[in-house]
């Protein structure tokens, strides 16, 4: 299967691509800038491609779908970048994720990495009004778990699933993370390319190879009705 991989130059991303390309997948991994792509260049060398594009940048993020496109049709997209703690955390954790699945042909699986976080975020969408600067991290969670299971909701040819990789040892999660490394990349790689039953259903929230429940304000349609209203003003695209 062909696999891209978004934030795959370190962390999760990198040890998914990582993994997924020993198992003979065709993997397309992702670098912020061609100065981060000497931290993919094994990969590259062991068969992946590589785009490169600034999430936190919509027209590069634009871009960044074009190159995805060009390559050809992906199987599976794994939208695993994210921050912890930027100004940017709504554009990179929400937008992004967003613009990139309207703009990306569109694949039999998509996987939105979420965190057990998101069960603290608010559902106002008010808090995303300019100027207010409320967003935290697991309001950017509860979002983009919405999203996940909007896409679900909308598109039923396509498995759209999210998951919570658990609080573990990368670097955004420091050396003192108390989950299993492994454990945080496999459901991802799990639901991208398994033909395991479990693994062909849509619309979950999972973690570690577990459903679980999400968020009530994640399956709430209006919600998320309107999360892909704001979506499509700020960037000019509609999920369809």
């Amino acid at each position: 299967m062909r696999v891209f991989i978004t934030g795959s130059a370190d962390g999760l991303g990198r040890a998914t691509a990582q993994t997924l390309l020993e198992n003979g997948h065709e993997i397309v991994v992702h670098a912020r800038s061609t100065a981060r792509l000497g931290a993919v260049q094994d990969l590259v060398d062991g068969g992946a491609a590589a785009v490169v594009g600034d999430l936190s940048d919509l027209e590069q993020t634009r871009d960044l779908a074009r190159q995805v496109n060009a390559i050809g049709h992906m199987d599976a997209v794994i939208h695993n970048a994210g921050v912890l703690h930027s100004p940017d955390i709504f554009t990179v954790n929400v937008v992004a994720p967003y613009l990139l699945t309207v703009l990306i042909e569109r694949p039999q699986r998509l996987v939105y990495l979420s965190s057990g976080m998101h069960r603290g975020g608010h559902a106002e969408l008010s808090r995303l009004e300019p100027g207010t600067d409320n967003v935290t991290y697991s309001d950017s969670k509860l979002y983009l778990t919405a999203l996940a299971a909007a896409v679900a909701r909308l598109w039923p040819d396509v498995l759209s699933n999210a998951v919570d990789p658990g609080w573990v040892p990368t670097r955004m999660g420091g050396a003192s993370a108390p989950d299993d490394l492994r454990l945080g990349h496999l459901t991802q790689e799990w639901l991208a390319t398994s033909d395991d039953p479990a693994a062909l259903t849509s619309g979950g929230y999972w973690f570690h190879q577990n459903r679980e429940k999400p968020h009530h304000a994640a399956r709430d349609e209006r919600f998320q009705n309107a999360l892909l209203d704001h979506l499509a003003g700020i960037t000019g695209e509609r999920l369809a």
